[in-house]
Order: structure tokens, then sequence, then C-alpha cells
């Protein structure tokens, strides 16, 4: 797997892979304006690339942050791979080069949250085979509804 960060100009690869996982980012334009919108704010986004498709197959995004509790950090919002990826080492790819970004970086933690549904199992497998635990529980309330 080819891994490399995606930019303003191609950050559309990343967009079939990223819909796996979030599919409320509707088509492509929409997608990438939105990254593009989150660049400003320090996303960074990457992509496993296995040499048969123009699109990455798996997709990374993350940022580097500070937080009291962690000190600096990073933190990876969204880890997708099509389903015809699976299993060949993309995701893996990107973990792995997300450590050694923070690594570079004097970084000597990486975060991130996972939802618990069943067919979150296979991301979570991966998660523990790379080294991660489960630091704690993330709670959120939804404002404005009923």
């Amino acid at each position: 797997m080819d891994v490399r960060e995606l930019s303003d100009d191609d950050c559309r690869l990343a967009h079939a892979a990223m819909r796996e996982l979030r599919p409320q980012v509707g088509h492509e334009p929409a997608f990438v304006d939105r990254v593009r919108s989150q660049f400003t704010h320090g996303y960074r986004l990457i992509g496993a690339f296995d040499g048969e498709h123009e699109h990455a197959v798996s997709v990374a995004g993350f940022r580097i942050d500070e937080k009291l509790a962690w000190g600096r950090h990073v933190y990876i919002d969204d880890l997708s791979t099509l389903p015809e990826g699976r299993g060949k080492g993309g995701a893996t790819a990107l973990l792995r080069w997300i450590d050694a970004a923070a690594a570079a970086e004097g970084i000597t933690e990486v975060h991130l949250d996972s939802g618990v549904q069943p067919e979150r199992q296979a991301a979570h497998r991966l998660y523990f085979a790379e080294g991660y635990r489960i630091g704690s529980y993330h709670f959120q309330k939804v404002l404005g509804e009923g």
C-alpha cells in the first residue's frame, strides 16, 4: 500500500472510502468543500492506495491537538476502508503512518473514538492489534431535540 497525504487538489480521492464510514458526507463536491473547510482548522487527510484504483481504498482524517488531559496528541477523527479493500493492510498502514508522523513531532499519544455497534468489531480488533486500549467512555448529548 502506498500511503500519502491528500491536499485541496486531491482530497476527492478519499470520498468513496470516507463515505463508507460517514454516509452523511454526501456527494463528492459537498465532501470536498467540507474537507477543505476542515483543513483550515488543522484537519489532515491521508489515503492508502493499492495501485489498482485511482481512489484511496482506506482513508484517515486526523489532527494534532492539545488538551489539559492528554497534552499534545494526535486525534484520529475518521478511519475507513472500502469493503473490497478490507483485510489488505490499508488501515494498518494508515495507523502506522500516523504513529510515525506523531513521533516525528515529539507526540507520544494517539487517540480515537470508535462506535460500539456490532459492525465496528473488526475495527476494534485492528485497534487492539495496533496497541490501542480503551481509555475512557465518550458521552454525547444532542441538543435541540424533543
